[in-house]
């Protein structure tokens, strides 16, 4: 029974160093993960906790017993809830059958000083496809400047928008917004001031883990919106934005809609 808890300590003890490795190398060597490396750290804790559970094991093993179970129950817990929140969201991924309409709403993106992310290059993409093929429709693009920002996601979008063809007539412009529901309520307010009618299904783009949640805050403003998903095209970044946007649902399902991430 020793050796068998010995063997376990070693195990944890080993995960526990991978996890905090891969942890620091999602954090600091590549860009777009952190969140992934939060995670491994979070399992780099875990491990650690299991360590310290094997070596009381050896001296108190009822007490070390109660605790291993209270941490399995809430991992089940966990996971439960991750997997109810991932659901919706690889269910609105696919977008809308039919989504023509006047105006599309193109949610903003990270810009790397004054180059568009990948992300936003992949909702533009997804934009210069819809303006193509609904040549009557305008765009309303939106997002303000961040942290490591040199101009607002807005302009950005603008400018990758005209070097592609896109008449300037088309294109309206919200660079005031720090979240999603401020895109989409600022963007409501231009369309307004455009003439626009909000009451007729309005388009929106956003990446296709994140449609779900956009929806939501849009229908949360009785607004009644048409998904049209940007293809994530890094499947590593898909994957990682995918799993952190369960715990985004999680955030607005406890705090509210009005939470606005």
């Amino acid at each position: 029974m020793k050796n068998k808890s010995r063997s376990f300590s070693a195990l944890w003890a080993v995960l526990t160093v991978l996890c905090v490795i891969i942890a620091a190398v999602l954090r600091f060597a590549v860009i777009g993960y952190s969140f992934s490396a939060f995670l491994f750290l979070c399992a780099a804790a875990l491990f650690a906790a299991l360590f310290l559970l094997a070596a009381l094991e050896r001296k108190r093993p009822r007490p070390a017993r109660i605790m291993r179970r209270f941490i399995a129950v809430l991992l089940i817990f966990g996971v439960a809830m991750f997997i109810a929140a991932e659901i919706p969201v690889v269910m609105a991924s696919r977008g809308d059958a039919d989504t023509e309409a006047e105006y599309l709403i193109v949610l903003g993106a990270g810009v790397n000083g004054t180059t568009p992310s990948l992300s936003m290059i992949n909702r533009l993409a997804a934009a210069l496809d819809y303006l193509t093929r609904y040549p009557e429709a305008k765009v309303v693009l939106t997002g303000g400047q961040g942290e490591g920002e040199s101009i607002p996601e807005a302009e950005a979008m603008r400018i990758w928008l005209e070097r592609q063809g896109i008449v300037p007539g088309r294109i309206l412009k919200e660079d005031e917004s720090t979240s999603t529901l401020e895109n989409i309520v600022f963007a409501l307010e231009i369309i307004e001031a455009d003439g626009g009618d909000i009451t007729k299904p309005l388009a929106i783009a956003s990446s296709e883990y994140h449609l779900y949640r956009a929806k939501q805050m849009a229908s949360s403003l009785g607004i009644n919106t048409l998904g049209v998903a940007a293809r994530t095209t890094l499947f590593s970044l898909k994957v990682n934005h995918f799993i952190r946007e369960a715990f985004g649902v999680i955030y607005m399902w406890v705090f509210g809609v009005e939470s606005g991430l």
